[in-house]
């Protein structure tokens, strides 16, 4: 499906993206927010990244695994354009794991009257930007930066520190490869 963009002082939709480290509660926001759009009766799509099958292959799950909505798992950012139909809201959970295209995707979303909700992690387990979400970041009209409790002192923590020595940018995991730190404790100062 090909999306035009509106013209003519139409009003827009717009993108709005949730960040912050590993179990800082990105996942339960984004189903918060998709929970109320349907509540309000509009047509909603959901998208995750076919990759993420931690919890389940096709719903988006919170970690505490209480939370969850249906989903539709896709293996590229322009099958997102391809099944959004006619809603209304789009939810994309897990953004870091899709390609650079899923910025394209997002404004012709948002041109096309639709309100995009993002989630993902902002930095890796290097403390690195992910992916998109930079990105996605710089084009949102609203930005959401949720922390996490820091595993180590208590402390507030924007970072999701990797326990394991396993090498490259994804590996998907819970608490057994990953926690939550303050830039204190994930630099070791």
């Amino acid at each position: 499906m090909f999306l035009e963009p509106q013209t003519s002082g139409a009003r827009t939709g717009w993108i709005e993206v949730i960040c912050g480290s590993m179990f800082s509660g990105k996942t339960e926001e984004i189903i918060r927010r998709l929970k109320r759009a349907e509540i309000a009766r509009q047509r909603v799509e959901i998208f995750k990244p076919a990759i993420d099958t931690r919890y389940h292959i096709e719903d988006i799950v919170a970690h505490n695994q209480y939370s969850r909505v249906r989903s539709t798992p896709v293996d590229s950012a322009a099958s997102i354009l391809l099944l959004a139909g006619d809603a209304q809201v789009v939810g994309i959970d897990e953004a870091q794991f899709f390609d650079e295209g899923i910025c394209e995707v997002v404004e012709r979303l948002a041109s096309a009257r639709v309100r995009v909700i993002v989630a993902g992690l902002d930095m890796d387990f290097s403390g690195a930007p992910f992916g998109p979400m930079p990105a996605l970041l710089a084009r949102a009209e609203h930005i959401t930066k949720l922390h996490a409790i820091c595993a180590r002192c208590g402390g507030l923590a924007s970072y999701s520190y990797r326990k394991t020595e396993q090498s490259g940018q994804i590996l998907l995991g819970e608490q057994d490869v990953y926690e939550a730190r303050c830039r204190s404790c994930f630099f070791g100062a």
